[in-house]
């Protein structure tokens, strides 16, 4: 079984990765993993922390000479700005600074007080804070790397910010994947990013802080991944859970979504044809490539809606966890736009739910057999 964990503060020494389930023989691009690392960091909006680091793994088990072994694959990613922090995170001695007593609404911080019985935000905001994605991008990209074997492909843009929509209406799956790639905000709609800058700039002119929606679209999956026969097992439960483990999404699309409530059922599904060299197909997407839990062989689309990031210059009215005064919430650097680099954390999500369900229906201790399985499965279609 295809399972990943994560460790690490956003301030401390680094972040950890532990992949277990992955077939041995799997060739492993660090570049790669690397690459996916950067698109992570990038878009127009990000703070200063954006600077500093400079996201790398580094492999510490499971692989040798580019291949895996069918261990546990464990990767570390390092903070740079750990030497900034040494002093109030350090794992023993004296606590050092100023307790954090200040909660931001829309954080973890003050549930999580509350749960863990702790005295001071710290505890609890660097662990929450969304720098643990960059750990699951790096579970992610090894996960697009198995799939990519089974032709899998998988990209993200970014459709709303701050109310501004894209309009891609005429695009195809290939040319949204090349004109965002020429984006800043990872936007296909060159006249929606420029609005969309807009309002970031006037965002951060006010101290505030905007969200938005993004899209992934895998292309290319097979027919059959996840099944209807439990709730657990259903192909659209888990995406959309996977989803809304992103910190600050709020809400998950699947095809037409929440548009569905306006479309009458003839409008609503995607009719069935057949001929000798499609086989089934379906001329209409409605569905985002998944019925009743399983994948129909159509493109999987799936949104997620990132609310606007808690950590405000200006800040909300908190209430000191020290003596219940009102106050001003915690301020520390943050972004004011992160979106985009949202839309690459939904895209690991994905391809992890993805690959979890790939080896779940084709077993196999090597990537040889995976792949034997795979093709067997293919041919029993083509009959």
């Amino acid at each position: 079984m295809f399972r990943f964990i994560t460790a690490g503060e956003s301030h401390g020494p680094a972040l950890t990765a532990m992949i277990e389930g992955l077939p041995a023989g799997l060739k492993i691009s660090q570049e790669q993993v690397n690459e996916d690392l950067r698109r992570r960091q990038q878009g127009y909006g990000r703070g200063g922390r954006m600077k500093i680091e400079t996201d790398r793994a580094e492999f510490t088990s499971g692989v040798r000479f580019g291949e895996t072994l069918g261990s546990p694959v464990t990767m570390v990613i390092h903070n740079r700005d750990w030497t900034n922090w040494q002093e109030r995170m350090a794992p023993f001695g004296q606590e050092q600074g100023d307790a954090v007593t200040a909660p931001r609404p829309g954080h973890a911080d003050l549930p999580g007080l509350l749960k863990y019985e702790r005295e001071d935000v710290r505890d609890i905001l660097e662990r929450a804070s969304a720098r643990e994605t960059a750990a699951r991008v790096a579970v992610g990209s090894v996960a697009r790397q198995l799939l990519a074997l089974a032709g899998v492909d998988i990209i993200s843009h970014v459709v709303n910010i701050g109310g501004v929509m894209a309009d891609v209406s005429g695009c195809n799956y290939r040319e949204i994947g090349e004109r965002r790639q020429q984006s800043e905000l990872a936007c296909a709609d060159p006249q929606a990013e420029t609005a969309m800058i807009d309002a970031i700039t006037a965002a951060r002119e006010r101290g505030d802080s905007l969200g938005g929606t993004f899209e992934i679209i895998v292309s290319n999956v097979l027919p059959g991944l996840g099944s209807h026969v439990q709730w657990d097992r259903r192909l659209d439960a888990r995406l959309a859970g996977a989803m809304m483990s992103i910190q600050a999404i709020k809400g998950v699309e699947i095809g037409d979504g929440f548009a569905y409530a306006a479309l009458p059922g003839s409008a609503a599904h995607d009719e069935i044809f057949y001929d000798a060299d499609r086989r089934y197909y379906r001329d209409s997407n409605h569905a985002g490539g998944v019925e009743g839990g399983i994948s129909n062989g159509n493109p999987i689309v799936v949104r997620g809606v990132m609310k606007a990031i808690p950590t405000l210059m200006k800040a909300l009215r908190s209430v000191d966890i020290t003596n219940h005064e009102t106050v001003r919430a915690n301020t520390e650097r943050s972004d004011v736009c992160a979106v985009p680099a949202a839309a690459v954390v939904g895209e690991a999500m994905v391809a992890i739910v993805l690959a979890q369900c790939l080896l779940e229906k084709f077993a196999g201790d090597s990537v040889n057999d995976l792949l034997a399985a795979v093709d067997h499965y293919r041919r029993r279609l083509q009959r």
